[in-house]
C-alpha cells in the first residue's frame, strides 16, 4: 500500500460500517438504483469509474443485470478489496477490477454501453477531460450515469466550505452544476440531466452525525477513538454546508448520440 493512499483500511472499514458493506459513499444500493433512473443495464457492458471496495460493481451485475462490469480505481487497498468482493460473490468472470493511473482511460473508443460512477469523480479536477473520456469510451447511443458531490457555485468556496474540504483531506475537487453541464455538453453528450440531491443528503447527514456523536461508545469500540472524534468533527463541519445548500450532491446523466 502506498503511503499516499487516501482510502486506507481504516477509512474503508469505517465507511463500510457507516454506509454498508462494500459502500464508500452514502445511500447504498438504493441510491445506486436512483442514479440509474432511466438507464437499463440488462445485458450491457459497463464501466464503473472509482469502483471503491466493490459492492457497486457486484450490484450492477447481480441486481441490475449488467453482462459485464469493469471497475477502475487508482489505489491498491480499494482495488484489492473490490477484487476480493467480486470473487466472494462468485462474479469474477463478470466483474473485472483494474488499477489505473489518473489521466486518459486505458480503453478503446466505443468500448462500453454505460459509464457509471458513484461519488468518485469528485477526485478528478478536470471535469471537461473526464466528460470527454467518458464520451470517448462509450458506444454510440451509450449512457453516462453518475452521482458526485458538487458545490453550488463556481469560484472559491465559502470559509465554511473551505474548512469542511480541508477537514476531509481527501483531495476533493468540487465543481458546480453549471460547470458539469458545460463539460458534458461540450464533450458531446445530449439529454444532459442534473438532479440535486442536497435535500436528501442534508437529512441523511444529520442522522449520521447524530449516530456518530450519540453512539460514540459503540463507534470507538470498533474504531480508533481519535479517528472517530475526527470523523465527528468532519460531519460537524459538513452539515452547515449542506444545510445552506453550498454542498449539493447531484445525479448527472447524459447520452452519446447514435
Amino acid at each position: 500500500m502506498s503511503g499516499e493512499d487516501l482510502y486506507d483500511s481504516e477509512h474503508i472499514n469505517f465507511l463500510e460500517d457507516l454506509w454498508g458493506d462494500g459502500y464508500l459513499s452514502p445511500g447504498g444500493g438504493d441510491e445506486v438504483a436512483r442514479v440509474l433512473t432511466g438507464v437499463d443495464l440488462t445485458g450491457k457492458n459497463v464501466l464503473d469509474i472509482g469502483s471503491g471496495s466493490g459492492a457497486i460493481a457486484v450490484a450492477l451485475v447481480r441486481d441490475h443485470g449488467a453482462a459485464r462490469v469493469t471497475g477502475i480505481d487508482v489505489e491498491d487497498p480499494v482495488v484489492a478489496a473490490a477484487r476480493g468482493r467480486a470473487e466472494a460473490a462468485g462474479l469474477s468472470d463478470k466483474v473485472t477490477i483494474q488499477k489505473v493511473t489518473p489521466g486518459p482511460m486505458p480503453f478503446d473508443e466505443g468500448t462500453f454501453d454505460v459509464v457509471f460512477s458513484k461519488d468518485s469523480i469528485i477526485h478528478i479536477p478536470d471535469k471537461a477531460a473526464m466528460a470527454a473520456e467518458a464520451f470517448r469510451v462509450l458506444k454510440p447511443g451509450g449512457q453516462f450515469a453518475a452521482s458526485d458531490w458538487l458545490m453550488s457555485h463556481d469560484g472559491e468556496p465559502s470559509p465554511e466550505m473551505a474548512h469542511y474540504i480541508k477537514m476531509e483531506a481527501l483531495d476533493f475537487a468540487m465543481a458546480s452544476p453549471d460547470r458539469y453541464r458545460t463539460a458534458m455538453e461540450n464533450a458531446g453528450f445530449t439529454e444532459v440531466e442534473l438532479v440535486n440531491r442536497n435535500p436528501w443528503y442534508a437529512e441523511v447527514a444529520a442522522a449520521e452525525l447524530e449516530e456518530l456523536s450519540g453512539n460514540r461508545d459503540y463507534w470507538v469500540s470498533r474504531h480508533d477513538p481519535t479517528f472517530i472524534d475526527h470523523q465527528i468533527e468532519i460531519w460537524q463541519a459538513m452539515l452547515p454546508c449542506l444545510q445552506k445548500g453550498e454542498h449539493c450532491p447531484h445525479h448527472i446523466r447524459g447520452r452519446k448520440p447514435t
